[in-house]
């Protein structure tokens, strides 16, 4: 039959694999492996592997930093994190993260299944750890960190970690333990260190990016008479019994002086939200397109960048909702404490976001104040407030869009604006050195190491 592919495995394959695996997906037709070169399994080359700890989060932003499946971008760990509450010593003592561990992710959507980040150190000099991820160390004589991400991140890596995944009805795992089964090309050094240097570089940017939106929020800040604020902390309030009706909330959290005090000084204009923006309800339609790129809440990093997923529209999930334009600024609904905002990029024009997000398009205000203002902690604790259900706690887009927002003055808005494009340049530039890296593997594996040095001998130059 035409196009029909068919494998037979032997009796003795199946037992020989560790979980004697027998479905069809794991015996799919194999990455293709070079004979030229020298590939044994990544579990030789591995000093240890570690199963992370699963932390109670602390959504309020307050505890030790820690790393989960969606601080992995781009093949590198963000620099920004979100909290955990607290660690017991044996939890502190097994996954404190030092630089050069390799965060892998072992479960959730066929999609995120197997991403892979390295880790080279926070933007903070405090411990940092991490939750429900993998975490391998290399054998640096024979592999490097560098060199195992842009593999399982390649092409052929990827798809040899997805095929041995299982798929349950509400997500995909992968066991690390045939993860280490799988073989690994052992690249000659110039290409290894070579990769490692644009990892290094990556980082580098990453870090210079990090700096810039932090003057960026900083200037912001002192603009709004925010930067030195030292808010009302009373032991003991009172509300009225008329306001507490009005509002509908009982809780003390939500009467707090200290939030008061923070609407009237952001309320000094009288100003909103939806005042200098609208909605944007552009609806998808799967049956217009036969695929599309899809942003969901974890493609969002700590930055206000995105990343997104080619799918087939057949397989769009129920949530691909909205279609997005350059310039529009999408904030996450849920759990908005946790400062999910993010513009869209020009490349990015069209592309469908969740309905976790709502979709902001800026008329009179440069987008990048916009995402800044919105990205502020304590902008975010003031949604956070409104936030309503106890597992995901979300906001509305009236919430949004009543939310007060004072006048910037110019010279303010071009210095965030121009503090936040060079963030972005910076992120992009990253951005190319890694996959840059990753092409490099892919070649070798393609056509050879003399191809993979040649590429790197034209790449040096390009970038």
């Amino acid at each position: 039959m035409k196009g029909l592919e068919v494998r037979v495995a032997s009796l003795a394959l199946v037992r020989g694999n560790k979980d004697q695996r027998i479905d069809s997906d794991f015996w799919t037709k194999e990455p293709y492996r070079n004979p030229a070169l020298n590939y044994e399994p990544i579990g030789e080359h591995l000093k240890l592997s570690q199963y992370g700890v699963s932390i109670e989060m602390n959504e309020d932003g307050i505890g030790i930093p820690i790393y989960r499946m969606n601080e992995i971008h781009n093949m590198l760990c963000d620099l920004d994190v979100d909290k955990c509450a607290e660690l017991d010593d044996r939890q502190a003592r097994l996954f404190r993260l030092e630089p050069g561990d390799v965060l892998f992710n072992r479960t959730n959507s066929y999609e995120w299944v197997g991403r892979t980040g390295l880790f080279l150190g926070g933007g903070a000099n405090a411990p940092v750890f991490a939750s429900y991820l993998v975490r391998f160390q290399t054998k640096k004589e024979t592999l490097l960190p560098e060199m195992l991400v842009a593999f399982l991140s390649s092409r052929f890596g990827s798809a040899d970690v997805k095929r041995r995944s299982r798929q349950s009805i509400n997500q995909t795992n992968v066991n690390p333990e045939e993860v280490k089964e799988i073989p690994v090309p052992l690249l000659d050094f110039k290409i290894q260190n070579w990769i490692a240097e644009k990892f290094g570089a990556a980082h580098s940017l990453q870090l210079a990016a990090s700096e810039r939106l932090f003057a960026a929020e900083q200037a912001l800040l002192a603009a709004l008479g925010l930067a030195e604020w030292t808010p009302p902390e009373p032991l003991a309030y009172t509300a009225s019994a008329k306001d507490v009706f009005a509002s509908g909330r009982f809780d003390a959290r939500f009467f707090a002086p200290r939030i008061q005090a923070l609407l009237d000084l952001l309320a000094v204009d009288g100003r909103t939200v939806a005042d200098v923006a609208d909605p944007r309800r552009e609806k998808f339609r799967p049956d217009a397109c036969e695929t599309f790129d899809y942003i969901e809440i974890s493609d969002l990093d700590g930055a206000g960048a995105t990343t997104s997923t080619r799918l087939a529209s057949v397989d769009a999930p129920s949530r691909a909702t909205w279609h997005v334009r350059s310039g529009d600024i999408i904030t996450s609904s849920v759990r908005p404490i946790r400062r999910l905002s993010s513009q869209i990029a020009p490349e990015q024009d069209g592309f469908v976001c969740s309905s976790g997000f709502v979709v902001v398009t800026p008329r009179e205000i440069a987008p990048e104040v916009l995402l800044t203002y919105l990205r502020l902690p304590v902008i975010c604790e003031l949604l956070d407030l409104y936030a309503s259900a106890s597992m995901y706690p979300a906001i509305t887009d009236a919430d949004i869009f009543n939310l007060p927002l004072p006048h910037i003055p110019d010279a303010v808005a071009y210095q965030v604006t121009q503090d936040v494009i060079a963030a972005k340049a910076a992120k992009a530039n990253a951005a190319n050195l890694l996959e840059a890296a990753k092409r490099a593997v892919e070649i070798a594996i393609e056509e050879g190491e003399p191809a993979a040095i040649a590429y790197l001998d034209q790449t040096v130059e390009a970038i």
